[in-house]
This record gives C-alpha cells, structure tokens and sequence, in this order.
C-alpha cells in the first residue's frame, strides 16, 4: 500500500483497497484485468488520450449514447485524458506512474520510453512498482514488429482449425477469447508480484502476452501436439477424448449431454431408458464409446428425440448426469438468475445506474463492491491533477518497506 493521501476520501474496503492502478491499457486485455482489481478495491485511473479508449466508439449496441463494449470493462475507474504530445501532460503521467504501486500498459513494446513510461524509467523513481505489460507477440525482436489482436491470435495460434465443422471453414470464437485470458493471467501476475514485494520491498516487470495466453489456454489441445505428436483438427461440436459430449438434438432442439466417466454413462443410459448399453462391449468404456461414437450416437438421438430438450434435462440432471440447453445470451442470464447467482448488478445510482455482469469472485468477508459506473471521459481529469500536483513522500515509500 502506498504511504501517500488517498486519490479521494471515499470509503473501500476490498481486498485490494489501498492499491493505485496507474492504467495506461485500452481496448480489452488490459482493461479487464484493471476492472476485476477495480472491483476489488484498488484505485484504478484510467488514462486515456485526448480520443478516449477506441472502444468508446465501438458501438452498436449503445446505452445512452455510450458503447456497451465499454461499459462492460470500465466500471470502478477514473478517467484522465493525457496528451503523450504536450510535454505537460506527460509530466502528469510520470508524475502518475511514480506515486502508482501498479501501472499496466499495452502499447506496442517499447513505445512509453519515449515518454519516460517504460518499466526501467518508472522503476528508476519507484522501486516498488509492479509493471504489467500486455502485448500480441512478446516483447521479443520478432514478436513486437506484430500487431496484438485477438482475432490474429486465434488465427496464428490455431484455435480457429479447431472451431467449426469439421467439413467447413474454420471459425473464430464468438468473444476476444484470448484477450480476456491474457486479462486473467495479468492480473495474476500483477497479484503476485505485489505479494512478492511484501517480502522484498521491490517491484518487478511483469509480461503477458496474447500467444502465450493463447497456446496456455488450448490446453489439452496444445498438449495433444507437443506431448503426444498429434496435431488436433475441427470436430465441430465433438470431443477428441469423450462421448457424450456434444449437443444431441430432442423432439424440440439440442441438449448438450455429457457423460464424463463410465458411472456417468450407466446413469444416462438408464434415464433414457435403454440401460443394456451400458454393459454392450463397444460402450462400456470412455475409450470404447470414443471409437465407436458413430454407432452410439444415433442410439441415443433415437430416446432423447421422444421428449423435449428441457423435460430431458430435468430428469438426466436428476440422475447426476451432467446436461444444458443451449440458449442464448439472455437465456444465459436468466439461467443464472434461476440458480440463485444474481449475475447482474446497477454500477452507481439514479436514472444513470449501469447494469453490469457481476464480478465472478465471491468472498466472505471481503466482496466486490460496485461504487461507481464507467467514467465519461477526462471525467475526473481535474480531481487528479489537483492530486498529483500536491506533495507525495519521495520515492513513493510504502508502509511494508518501512
């Protein structure tokens, strides 16, 4: 925690209440990772230029003349408008920078140094800063010449040949699936390097990128290449390793059905009523069930195409059995409403509030609090430099320095 004055008397009291996030990404990695920590209770100043974050103007869809791309990962935040150009403004981010205990960043590597933002110029004045770099390709002299959007790193990665029909072209995923990993592991590494700076007194540099996010996140399709040899292809909505697992179409329309192991299995098949599969030498193992999927398949489609999908679901899941419908957006939300997870929340008060998608995180003692909706632009421009130009404690000294 800083030794400094508060940005503002305004009362916090989550995990991470007493942190300042000097915020200095755009678009989506960064700035929701920089929301989930806002949520929790760090003081997070949003510096945007004189334009505002691109995705102010990504729209449709719109809420009150607002892109809702922006407002789902800008909650929590204050905004400053800096222009890189006027030697003042960067002044202020400096300034910024040296009170911050964490400054996040996804400009193209190596482009703050000429503003004096880099990791080593801002580490120079404050030791104790966590720096977070988010960038497509590394920091690496091949790998920052690239561009980091998601879409690319879906292509390049190979995500994409395994989206989509197996006969069709290949697809991208329906969200900037990579972008919010990449989010997730900076706000890893930015946790774990300020619990590591309670033992030390030292930040660190901490680097993240899309690529790496992204052959982390194929998981045991990454895995398949580099530990087994085989290189995966589309399946459309099949499972290299399981079956049941994939949507199955009712008399009304698909159920996803997953039997995971060979005690869920024998449950299925007794709901649907054709209990004798479970013990036919071709089904009674997941590997058997794997390789002769194009035999059972149909044989389950033939019980579960006498009933709807949801009068289906009812009864696999009361056996145990892993199952869903596909549903859309909204259908998404309500299906959270009706298991109790109260997935939507008004962000500020009035006419203005903003519904927002809760923050997954649930703690005891110290929940996410949602105190203030996505700021407008420079919206608290003022209030930060009267800050900034007041005096702070050389070096940024920290109480668990001291």
């Amino acid at each position: 925690m800083t030794s400094q004055p508060e940005l503002a008397a305004e009362p916090r009291s989550g995990p991470l209440a007493g942190l300042l996030v000097a915020d200095f990404s755009r678009i989506l990695a960064g700035p929701y990772a920089t929301m989930l920590m806002a949520d929790l209770g760090a003081e997070v100043v949003k510096v945007e230029g004189p334009a505002g974050d691109d995705t102010r103007s990504w729209s449709p869809p719109l809420r009150e003349g607002v892109s809702t791309y922006f407002l789902g990962v800008n909650r929590n935040k204050r905004s400053i408008a800096l222009d890189l150009k006027d030697a003042d403004d960067v002044a202020v981010a400096q300034e910024l920078a040296r009170r911050a205990d964490v400054v996040i960043e996804n400009f193209r590597p190596g482009g703050l140094a000429r503003f004096g933002l880099d990791y080593d110029t801002v580490a120079a004045g404050n030791p104790g800063v966590v720096y977070a770099s988010i960038s497509g390709f590394g920091s690496g002299p091949e790998g920052a010449k690239l561009p980091g959007y998601d879409l690319i790193v879906q292509a390049i990665s190979g995500l994409m040949s395994l989206t989509g029909s197996p006969d069709g072209e290949p697809y991208r995923a329906g969200i900037s699936v990579f972008d919010v990993m990449a989010g997730l592991h900076a706000t890893i590494g930015v946790l774990s390097a300020v619990h590591q700076r309670h033992e030390t007194g030292r930040g660190q540099h901490v680097e993240v990128n899309l690529l790496s996010s992204a052959l982390s996140g194929l998981v045991n399709q990454s895995s398949a290449y580099v530990a087994g040899g085989v290189v995966p292809t589309r399946m459309g909505n099949s499972h290299p390793s399981l079956f049941p697992y994939e949507p199955l179409p009712c008399s009304d329309r698909d159920l996803i059905v997953t039997a995971g192991n060979n005690g869920q299995f024998r449950k299925l098949v007794e709901v649907l009523g054709v209990p004798e599969l479970a013990d036919d030498p071709r089904f009674a193992r997941n590997e058997d069930r794997t390789a002769h999927r194009d035999e059972l398949r149909p044989l389950l489609v033939e019980r579960l195409s006498t009933r709807t999908a949801l009068e289906w679901f009812d009864d696999i899941i009361a056996a145990g059995v892993p199952c869903g419908p596909i549903n859309t957006v909204d259908g998404g939300v309500a299906f959270a409403e009706g298991v109790g997870l109260e997935p939507v929340v008004e962000v500020g008060e009035g006419e203005h509030a903003v519904p927002s998608i809760r923050n997954p995180i649930r703690f005891s003692e110290t929940p996410p609090d949602y105190r203030r909706p996505p700021p407008s632009l420079d919206e608290h421009g003022a209030e930060i430099r009267a800050w900034l130009a007041a005096p702070a404690p050389a070096g940024n000294e920290r109480d668990e320095d001291r």
